[in-house]
């Protein structure tokens, strides 16, 4: 059987709950994260929450800067790896960026470059460490 993926646009805050449980449990718990690191700019932010066969499974968000727009948070509950909602989640926040969004940007945990980069993304500046895992800043480049 296929396994349905899909990724909506939070408009609740019981899916709020849910994307922040994902969040916990990825980035605090698996990860070992600071609590305190994990939530912030979070009612500026767009919030996203990915579902596989209707389950809770991914969690990421876009938010506005003083430089462009930026894309955090992606999580992918461990038991949910391996079924595209990461590539769900790229896709359908990309998607969801205003028309006129300029310098697009992340910061990269390196095992999710290669995702990334099949959006075209690429690196930008030297590794760095964010709390306690190693980045790096990868921009959007888009076509001229």
């Amino acid at each position: 059987m296929q396994n349905k993926v899909d990724v909506k646009k939070v408009s609740g805050k019981s899916e709020l709950d849910q994307v922040f449980a994902i969040r916990r449990k990825v980035f605090v718990d698996e990860q070992n994260c600071p609590p305190e690191l994990e939530w912030e700019f979070e009612d500026e932010s767009t919030h996203f929450l990915g579902l596989v066969n209707d389950i809770p499974a991914g969690a990421a968000r876009w938010r506005m800067t003083d430089k462009g727009y930026k894309l955090e948070r992606f999580a992918v509950l461990k038991e949910f790896r391996g079924y595209g909602m990461g590539k769900a989640l790229v896709q359908t926040v990309l998607d969801n960026l205003p028309k006129a969004a300029h310098y697009i940007y992340l910061n990269a945990q390196l095992t999710a470059i290669g995702l990334y980069e099949k959006f075209g993304f690429i690196k930008e500046g030297p590794q760095f460490e964010e709390a306690g895992i190693q980045h790096f800043k990868m921009v959007l480049k888009k076509e001229s």
